[in-house]
C-alpha cells in the first residue's frame, strides 16, 4: 500500500514518481476506505490507558531541569506547564505496555520505559524551541514564544539546556543501545531541518524531500522512542521493528495532518498562525498536490513564496485544488500501515489504543 514505509533505518523511497501519482490519481471512494480502521473493534481510549503511566510527568521532567539560575529555570519550564496532551509521551508509555504484554503479559510500565517518555517529551521541547528560533515564531500552543518573550539567544541556551538534561537521563538508563536508539532522533532533528531549509527542482524528488523531511524532523522521534520501550520490554527483533514502523507511520501522518491544518484551522484554534508554513517559504503536501492542478506554482515554490503575493496566491491555488483533500488521503494510508504494524502484537487494550490513535490523529482540529 504505501512502498515507501518498509524499512526501519530511514525512509526509502523507490519509484516515488510512481508513488506520488498513485496517490494523487487514486480515487477518492478507495482511499476513504483507510479511515475506518477501527470500528468493529472495542474502543479504547488511549489518554485514558495511558493516564496512570503519566501521572505527574510535567512535575518530573521539572525535577530533570533543576537549576540554580530563576530565570533559565523560568524558560526551561514555559512549555512544561501540563496545558499539553502529551501525546508522545503517551504512545510510548502504551507501546511499552504493549509491547510488555505481548512478551511476558506484564501489564506494568517499566521505569526505564517510562523515563523514555520523559526523554521523549523534553527532546520534542527543545526541539520546538530551537525551531521558533529559526522561524522567528511569535506564538507556540497558544501563547508568545520564548524568542519573543526572552530573546533569540536565550531561546537557544534554553533549548540546549533542555537537551543536555534529556541526555543526562537518557545516559542514566544505562543501556548502550537506547542511548544509540534515542541519539539518533536528534541527529535526525539536525538533518531534518538542514532539508527543511533547501528545495529540490524536480516536483516528484521535491515530493521525496518532503516527505524525508517530515519523517526526520517529526516522525523519527516517534518511531525511535516506541522501538527504544519494545528493546527494554521484549528481546524479538521483530518486535522492535513493529514498534519502529508503527511510531514511524503514526509520525508522518500526524505532520501531514498539521500540514493540512495550517489551511483549514483559523489561528485562534491551532494556536499558531495559518499559513505559516507559507511564510516560511515551505512547501508542504497540499501545496505540492496542488501544483500539479496550478503549475505556475512551481515558480513560486522555487523562490519560496518571496514575492509579494505569493503567499496569498499559493493560499489560494491549494484551497482551489484538491491538495488538502489528497493530503488527507495520504495520511490515511500511513495510518493503515501502522494499524497493519501494530495489530501484529497479541491483543490487549494498550494495542487496541494504538490503533484508535491512528483514528484520532486523522481526525484532529489543533
Amino acid at each position: 500500500m504505501c512502498h515507501f514505509t518498509q524499512r526501519s533505518s530511514a525512509l526509502s523511497f523507490p519509484k516515488i514518481c510512481d508513488v506520488f501519482w498513485r496517490f494523487h490519481h487514486t480515487s477518492a471512494s478507495h482511499l476513504c476506505s483507510c479511515s475506518n480502521t477501527v470500528s468493529d473493534e472495542k474502543y479504547q481510549d488511549p489518554f485514558q490507558l495511558g493516564r496512570k503511566d503519566l501521572k505527574n510527568l510535567y512535575e518530573d521532567i521539572k525535577k530533570e531541569l533543576l537549576v540554580s539560575a530563576a530565570e533559565l529555570k523560568e524558560m526551561c519550564d514555559y512549555y512544561f506547564d501540563g496545558k499539553g496532551k502529551a501525546f508522545r509521551p503517551m504512545i510510548v508509555v502504551l507501546m511499552a505496555r504493549a509491547c510488555n504484554i505481548h512478551h511476558n503479559n506484564s501489564k506494568e510500565v517499566q521505569a526505564s520505559q517510562r523515563s523514555v517518555a520523559i526523554i521523549a517529551e523534553m527532546i520534542h521541547t527543545a526541539s520546538l524551541v530551537h525551531d521558533d528560533v529559526i522561524d522567528d515564531a511569535n506564538s507556540r500552543r497558544g501563547k508568545r514564544t520564548l524568542n519573543q518573550i526572552w530573546g533569540e539567544r536565550k531561546a537557544v541556551l534554553a533549548g540546549d539546556f533542555i537537551l543536555s538534561a534529556a541526555s543526562v537521563a537518557l545516559a542514566r538508563i544505562g543501556n548502550t543501545t537506547i542511548i544509540s536508539v534515542l541519539t539518533q532522533v536528534i541527529e535526525d532533528l539536525v538533518r531534518g531541518e538542514f532539508l527543511q531549509l533547501g528545495s529540490k527542482e524536480n516536483e516528484n524528488e521535491r515530493f521525496a524531500h518532503y516527505l524525508e523531511k517530515t519523517f526526520k524532523k517529526t516522525a523519527s522521534l516517534i518511531a525511535n522512542s516506541c522501538k527504544a520501550v519494545s528493546i527494554l520490554g521484549c528481546p524479538d527483533p521483530k518486535v522492535h521493528e513493529i514498534a519502529y514502523q508503527y511510531g514511524k507511520n503514526v509520525g508522518i501522518a500526524f505532520q501531514l495532518i498539521d500540514d493540512v491544518l495550517d489551511f483549514t484551522s483559523c489561528a485562534d484554534h491551532l494556536g499558531k498562525p495559518t499559513a505559516a508554513d507559507l511564510k516560511l517559504g515551505l512547501a508542504t503536501g497540499p501545496v505540492l498536490f496542488a501544483c500539479r492542478q496550478f503549475p505556475e506554482m512551481n515558480a513560486m515554490i522555487m523562490r519560496r513564496f518571496s514575492k509579494p503575493g505569493d503567499v496569498e496566491r499559493a493560499w489560494k491555488y491549494v484551497l482551489q485544488s484538491d491538495g488538502v483533500q489528497q493530503t488527507t488521503y495520504l495520511a490515511q494510508r500511513y495510518c493503515h500501515a501502522a494499524t497493519r504494524e501494530i495489530r501484529k502484537l497479541r491483543p490487549s487494550p494498550e494495542r487496541e489504543a494504538l490503533v484508535h490513535l491512528t483514528e484520532m490523529v486523522l481526525m484532529r482540529d489543533k
